[in-house]
């Protein structure tokens, strides 16, 4: 069931906002102090292509440099990336078949917005552990 669903999130969402994660990456990586934020763009955006399946948990190993490091996040990429979930999740609500995809899309805006302290987990691997977020 989770392949189906994850085609179906490929096809319609996605494919545009997995390009706008990559594009994000790929504006971070030009500037030197931001490669660490293109690099988990680049983590966000698999994340993002193929979901069900997986979970984002907190890191047992984030610090303090997870908060300075989601403020820069978020002044780079974090904001828009929010808009094309919201936009994403606006479209797929217009169809009774996308309802779920919106939802899942307006899940994913706190994870958009601050990625930094968390990590993405396959749902096998979590033995109790609370996921942040998981579809």
């Amino acid at each position: 069931m989770r392949t189906i669903l994850n085609i179906i999130w490929l096809l319609f969402a996605g494919i545009w906002l997995g390009l706008g994660y990559i594009i994000a990456g790929i504006i971070a990586c030009i500037f030197i102090v931001t490669i660490p934020v293109g690099v988990a763009s680049f983590r966000m955006a698999a994340y993002v292509f193929w979901p069900f399946g997986r979970a984002v948990v907190p890191s047992p190993t984030a610090g303090g440099l997870s908060t300075v490091a989601n403020v820069i996040w978020f002044i780079v990429a974090g904001w828009w990336l929010a808009i094309l979930h919201v936009i994403t999740a606006v479209t797929q609500a217009i169809t009774i078949l996308g309802i779920m995809n919106a939802v899942v899309s307006l899940k994913m805006i706190p994870v958009a917005c601050f990625p930094f302290g968390k990590v993405i987990v396959d749902r096998s691997d979590l033995v109790g552990v609370r996921p942040l977020h998981s579809v």
